[in-house]
């Protein structure tokens, strides 16, 4: 896929630093003399995409990582002593976040702009000309509703009700949002967009486009919709649908699945588009993720005068959740070794663990080039096998489930109890998706979130007298939606979650 050019439109957003969707005019291009073709309407569809890459990236400590997976039972941070400016990232580990946390804000805001620009671009694109190319008209229109759909699944599964702005903002006074809607409010318009984005999206592109949103990519987000949900047959279907395809295989190797060499292989449904040949288009995975004080030591690029940010540390839990010979455990995880780690409350003896699955030779200081995994088939084998468990179809699942076991070195399994399956196949889906950005969501759907956390912030008190001493980790059960940002609540009057 070409490089993301973010084409934002000037002159709509008057007094938009005050408002519920932020975003600063980035040319002097308007509504006016835009919009026009259809090579302008995929400028700025290529535009929504790159607030995928904002989001997920971020800027040092605020990526998504942090709300999705340092929140869970999966990964922590290392403490240090020496630099207190990112205190919001280890609050949401910690579960003490209030509503001024500005990794919330930013999480919002980010997600927000990508709704905008989607919403432009559906209400704009009716006026555009593409003469007997309906194709291409379709493939923007699905694009648009993915990515907006997209953005308001992850919204309203960390915040609950959010405010359902559907349209472009042409005056000031619409800037400001009008409540919040209900979830079941929030679910319907995702459920719309997605559904009309299955049907209008193709199932490939040229390999110069890959990394689009295809069929696939929107029947997987349909399909987590729906195991969300807890509506097992329409998520099965939809995953049916991909099997059926014939599109999507396993790689063989688990370690190629990563491998920015590799980018946008069969195993790839929907990933998140990182270049270094861009200035600001790169990645900086393992910048993020090494151990602070690993210098250049886990670096396979230029890393003079570079700093690590600790970030998404692995925690004990997850190292001992590998079964033996599981073959993902040395891809997913590595370790920095230094006697003077046994100082560190997340060292193990003199080792430090970090997420080794992104951490890939690069040319240029701070600038990575691995793309983020949103989608794979992996997921979608092990969506199908849980789905059909749930239907009381256990048999039919275990094929499903033991093709990722197989290709990780593990055995198959068979003969389980339903409870047995569920318990195997939430496990699987753990491992096989590790530092992915899929845990906590995981552990929401559930229903876990609350006895998986409450162990895991004991375990980490009892590591950690530092965590034990301030209490962290008290985990109520209003903690599972995160608060609406303070920003939002004060200028859009909207209502807090209970709790904050």
């Amino acid at each position: 896929m070409k490089r993301y050019t973010l084409i934002l439109i000037a002159g709509l957003l008057i007094a938009s630093c005050d408002s519920l969707i932020d975003v600063q005019p980035q040319s002097d291009i308007s509504t006016e003399t835009f919009f026009r073709t259809p090579a302008q309407i995929d400028q700025a569809i290529l535009g929504a995409y790159g607030y995928l890459q904002t989001l997920y990236s971020g800027t040092d400590w605020n990526g998504a990582f942090v709300m999705l997976e340092m929140r869970s039972d999966n990964t922590t941070y290392q403490f240090n002593v020496d630099n207190r400016g990112a205190l919001h990232a280890e609050q949401i580990d910690e579960f003490r976040e209030q509503s001024e946390n500005v990794v919330l804000q930013f999480f919002w805001q980010t997600s927000y702009q990508g709704i905008y620009q989607t919403n432009v671009i559906l209400d704009r694109i009716e006026s555009v000309n593409y003469g007997n190319n309906t194709a291409l008209k379709d493939q923007h229109i699905g694009e648009a509703k993915f990515l907006r759909a997209f953005n308001y699944f992850n919204l309203v599964r960390l915040f609950g009700g959010v405010p359902l702005k559907l349209h472009e903002i042409k005056t000031p006074s619409e800037v400001y949002a009008e409540g919040r809607a209900s979830v079941d409010e929030v679910y319907a318009q995702i459920l719309s967009d997605v559904q009309d984005a299955v049907q209008k999206l193709p199932w490939t592109y040229p390999a110069e486009q890959a990394g689009r949103a295809t069929k696939g990519a929107a029947l997987m987000l349909l399909a987590e919709v729906h195991m969300t949900r807890q509506n097992f047959s329409e998520a099965r279907a939809a995953l049916e649908q991909i099997v059926s395809a014939g599109i999507y295989e396993l790689l063989p190797d688990y370690a190629e699945v990563f491998n920015p060499a590799s980018k946008n292989h069969p195993e790839s449904i929907f990933e998140i588009q990182y270049s270094n040949n861009y200035e600001g288009e790169e990645a900086d995975w393992i910048f993020q993720f090494a151990p602070f004080n690993s210098g250049c030591a886990l670096m396979q690029g230029p890393c003079q005068g570079s700093r690590q940010y600790a970030w998404n540390i692995p925690t004990r839990d997850i190292i001992e959740a590998y079964e033996p010979g599981d073959l993902r455990k040395d891809v997913s995880i590595g370790w920095y070794e230094d006697p003077s780690n046994v100082q560190y409350d997340v060292a193990i003896g003199d080792s430090i663990p970090y997420v080794k699955k992104f951490a890939w030779p690069f040319n240029a200081l701070n600038r990575t080039n691995e793309n983020w995994p949103v989608y794979r088939y992996a997921e979608t084998l092990l969506l199908l096998a849980e789905a059909l468990n749930e239907e009381g179809r256990t048999a039919e699942a275990e094929p499903y489930l033991n093709a990722v076991r197989a290709r990780a070195g593990l055995a198959p399994l068979t003969g389980l109890s339903q409870e047995e399956f569920r318990q195997a196949v939430w496990h699987e889906q753990r491992v096989e998706l590790a530092f992915e950005n899929k845990r906590w969501f995981q552990l929401l759907r559930t229903g876990r979130a609350l006895d998986v956390m409450r162990a895991h912030g004991e375990q980490m008190r009892q590591i950690s007298e530092r965590m034990a001493r301030e209490n962290a980790y008290q985990i109520e059960p209003y903690r599972l939606l995160y608060p609406i940002p303070l920003r939002e609540v004060i200028l859009n009057n909207l209502e807090q979650n209970p709790g904050y």
